[in-house]
């Protein structure tokens, strides 16, 4: 379903209420299926991403851990290995450099290091971003570490259409599965979402096959090339433009891992401008991986382009400077007019 045919259809729903339903679905629909994490059953989650699961599975089945990511990450990785499907919250992504050997060189490598003789279907929710104020540790997205890292795919909602059909899709993945969701598009009262992230969400069941990228807006004029947040950003940036006479097509990743180049070089072919926007660091990350890309494919086609990131700074606690480091719209617009220049 496209972008345009999902506006016409369904009620609507925030991003958590989204995700929450797929979990509750596959939960009913298979047994082995569970979700462990800390402030995941009587709380809900602290961004609603297991609201009202408790109630209806119990602690058998929603459990909450104590404080020790290598422990339960390492208990989520043996499970799925056994034939289970967990599901386990990391409740911030900064925190993945206390259990990084569970999740990279156990949860990522066994499937490989055992010669395909078990998988480790098993999904890794995290929530990603800054925006809110919550200093150096608590506000990374980090979503180029963990897709340059072979064995794991890697997924980036930025929509309750799409956050329910990946999840689904992610759930049902007999590899492990990195979910990366962004507190800021959740749709929770403390922290208002954007306009854009709460979409039309059917009922049924659905997936969202990995690899495939969604074009948000159409554009003739130049290509931009985003995921999570920032596809909001981009979007809100798009509508300036248009005033301005650029008309500039916006396109959503989805996922990293795999990453659907062709959907890019093909964008960029029709526009050969590119910019690409992202809210991980800017060196060795995904701007500099989908420049590459489109050089590497056709770079004839690529007549200008320009990258917007965080610089490779801890991101601020205060708040001018959180909004100096984490790109903004009009970062964007200002990105996409110097290309047209």
């Amino acid at each position: 379903m496209s972008s345009q045919e999902q506006q016409q259809t369904g009620r609507t729903a925030t991003m958590s209420d989204a995700m929450v339903e797929a979990i509750a679905s596959e939960m009913r629909a298979d047994e082995e299926v569970f979700y462990m994490g800390e402030d995941v059953a009587d709380y809900g989650g602290i961004f609603d991403s297991t609201t009202g699961l408790l109630d209806e599975f119990g602690r058998d089945r929603v459990m909450d851990v104590p404080i020790s990511e290598t422990a339960y990450l390492g208990a989520a990785v043996g499970a799925a290995q056994a034939g289970m499907r967990p599901i386990a919250e990391l409740m911030f992504v900064d925190f993945f450099g206390v259990a990084m050997d569970q999740i990279y060189n156990q949860m990522a490598k066994n499937t490989y290091m055992s010669g395909g003789s078990f998988s480790v279907p098993m999904v890794l929710t995290t929530a990603v971003g800054g925006t809110y104020n919550d200093a150096a540790q608590h506000s990374q997205t980090l979503y180029g570490t963990f897709a340059h890292l072979p064995g794991m795919k890697v997924v980036v909602p930025s929509t309750a259409y799409d956050a329910k059909g990946l999840m689904h899709n992610a759930i049902r993945d007999d590899d492990p599965v990195v979910y990366m969701f962004h507190k800021r598009l959740m749709g929770i009262g403390w922290m208002p979402a954007p306009d854009g992230p709460k979409t039309p969400v059917p009922e049924e069941e659905y997936t969202i096959p990995f690899g495939k990228a969604d074009v948000k807006r159409e554009g003739d004029d130049v290509t931009v090339v985003t995921l999570g947040l920032h596809v909001h950003r981009a979007l809100e940036a798009a509508e300036t433009l248009a005033d301005e006479g650029i008309d500039a097509e916006v396109i959503d990743l989805r996922t990293l891992k795999p990453l659907d180049r062709e959907t890019v070089v093909e964008s960029v072919r029709k526009t050969g401008s590119l910019v690409v926007v992202d809210e991980d660091y800017q060196s060795y990350g995904v701007t500099g991986e989908i420049i590459s890309s489109v050089a590497e494919s056709d770079i004839e086609a690529l007549e200008a382009v320009e990258r917007v990131a965080v610089p490779d700074v801890p991101i601020p606690y205060s708040r001018p400077m959180e909004n100096a480091v984490i790109p903004g719209a009009e970062d964007v617009a200002e990105a996409v007019r110097s290309v047209g220049e």
